[in-house]
């Protein structure tokens, strides 16, 4: 049989699933007191708007676990699922807040990982196209690093490199775009400056052999023979087997020019690396 504090829970939650499920349809309700309810019951409620889809609602259940019974262990429960229900909300500041105070209030805690991961993905998951501001991105790296070097051991640090590498790369789609931009309209040093920064500073990303290879093209339209040979040896180096390499040798060779360090210049410096396996 159940004993009578038992069939009083069980009673209490019933109710509050049955009473508080009537505002399913149109929201919680944010007037009414939870306070004749224990933690336990308006978690449960929080989990059961989660499970069907009101994030919003869930959160603000968990929230009020956090305002009213702050240093009981529901209330750490309740703030991870907290930041977690805003983040599938898709209220990015909210989840982060919430993530913070995560990490805040319990450091030592085996899900400061999860909150350190949730409050990286809320800058991620805003990076949606290259042409946005990249304020986002670089937020995203940081506390991407910090799941990284902070939480090596966690199951959060393998997902957390390979965002990592995409915000990186990202970063330099930017850079090429806009260098793109410049050399269309025949901006050539200010072309020249964007995609210097991708090979000097973005070597392991996907966009350096086109920006070796748009190099090449800045390069010609100014006469700078010697640069552009020098960025057809880095890219036949790195990059022999690629399109872009193709294309580079087209176009030197069409003007009576090959691949070849030449001069001194920051491209030599680089080939120099790429020789001695320092580069790439």
């Amino acid at each position: 049989m159940i004993g009578g504090k038992s069939r009083a829970r069980v009673i209490g939650t019933v109710l509050l699933l049955s009473v508080l499920a009537a505002c399913g349809g149109t929201g919680a309700d944010r007037t009414e007191s939870l306070e004749a309810y224990t933690p336990e019951q308006i978690f449960e409620r929080g989990e059961y708007d989660l499970a069907n889809g009101n994030e919003d609602d869930a959160a603000w259940y968990f929230s009020e676990i956090e305002r009213l019974y702050p240093y009981s262990s529901w209330a750490k429960r309740a703030l991870i699922m907290q930041a977690f229900a805003h983040h599938q909300d898709k209220d990015y500041p909210n989840s982060r807040a919430a993530a913070q105070r995560f990490i805040d209030f319990y450091p030592a805690d085996q899900d400061a990982a999860y909150a350190q991961y949730l409050l990286a993905l809320s800058y991620y998951d805003q990076i949606d196209e290259v042409g946005r501001d990249q304020g986002l991105t670089f937020q995203a790296l940081q506390a991407l690093r910090t799941v990284i070097e902070v939480y090596p051991d966690s199951e959060y640090a393998t997902s957390a490199i390979l965002k990592f590498d995409l915000a990186f790369d990202h970063l330099a789609g930017k850079e090429m775009e806009i260098g793109r931009y410049y050399l269309k309209r025949q901006h050539y040093t200010a072309a020249i400056n964007r995609f210097r920064v991708v090979v000097e500073d973005f070597q392991t990303t996907s966009h350096t052999a086109e920006a070796l290879y748009r190099l090449i093209e800045a390069y010609l339209s100014l006469g700078l023979t010697d640069d552009a040979q020098t960025a057809g040896a880095i890219l036949g180096y790195n990059y022999r087997s690629s399109e872009w390499y193709e294309d580079a040798y087209r176009l030197l060779t069409n003007q009576g020019l090959e691949p070849g360090a030449r001069g001194d210049n920051w491209l030599s410096s680089i080939y120099r690396q790429s020789i001695q396996g320092r580069w790439l």
